[in-house]
């Protein structure tokens, strides 16, 4: 094989040319993105910006290595003479595909957007925060960050506390003791909430917004169980919210004497 000294230096000036294509369609990429999501913000628009940049990324790739022809037929001889290694490849690739097939899904049917507050099958909550071509990042409490595959999580039986909504919601479960006035602690944990500087209302009814009612919602073994529901917006800390809904539920009910019970065990020993 011959190579001749100003073919060459065509081929490395091509290859430039391509890289220079590159970056200015990266570059374009995102630019128009950027613009299009100060108009409109969607967890789709994310992927889809990855995935052209991916695209761009493989292209030009691809172009720069035909632009030698001695290296692209090289590459072609083995590609196509080696069927170990192509299914190798094949292999090996399976996961990164699931996982890119499963971002599309999951941005064309948006079971959630970008700040939507999540509850996983295993009973982690956190704030969806990103979303790439292999994986969705959900923050959690004191900055922890939750990598989950996107092939995985398509699979996934959610709970969307803020779906098609701009502010997000937590339940909370309250227990009372036997013999507690229940309308009485009712009327006192929703009024807890409206006190709330973070809680508004989301809970949608005939006459507009409301906050969420306080529901009656089992006998258990030792306690009356009571849910409610609280909205608050997306700007606000989940775990600041849940903090002090709870410090305020907990001082109304001790000051309205109404009994939170816990579970004990008495011993007796017996004397010989």
């Amino acid at each position: 094989m011959t190579f001749d000294k100003k073919s060459i230096l065509l081929q490395i000036a091509v290859v430039a040319f391509i890289i220079a294509i590159m970056w200015v369609l990266m570059r374009a990429n995102r630019l128009v993105f950027r613009e299009v999501r100060k108009k409109q913000e969607g967890l789709h628009l994310l992927f889809f910006e990855r995935i052209n940049k991916a695209l761009i990324l493989i292209g030009g790739t691809i172009l720069a290595l035909s632009g030698f022809g001695g290296l692209g037929s090289v590459w072609k001889t083995f590609l196509g003479g080696t069927a170990i290694i192509s299914a190798v490849l094949a292999f090996a690739a399976q996961d990164v595909i699931k996982d890119v097939l499963g971002g599309m899904m999951i941005s064309i049917y948006k079971p959630f957007e970008i700040g939507n507050r999540i509850e996983l099958e295993d009973g982690t909550i956190g704030i969806i925060q990103d979303i790439t071509m292999r994986h969705v990042v959900l923050a959690c409490m004191e900055m922890q960050k939750i990598i989950i595959p996107n092939s995985r999580l398509n699979a996934m039986c959610i709970k969307n506390y803020s779906y098609h909504t701009n502010y997000r919601s937590a339940e909370f479960t309250f227990h009372i003791a036997y013999g507690s006035d229940v309308d009485k602690a009712i009327r006192v944990i929703k009024q807890a909430v409206k006190e709330s500087q973070y809680s508004i209302p989301g809970f949608a009814t005939k006459k507009g917004k409301d906050y969420g009612d306080v529901y009656f919602m089992a006998y258990e073994d030792s306690s009356l169980k009571l849910v409610t529901t609280v909205y608050y917006k997306s700007t606000s800390p989940s775990e600041v919210v849940i903090s002090d809904i709870n410090l305020r539920v907990n001082h109304a009910l001790a000051e309205n004497g109404i009994e939170i019970p816990f579970t004990y065990i008495n011993v007796i020993q017996k004397k010989n």
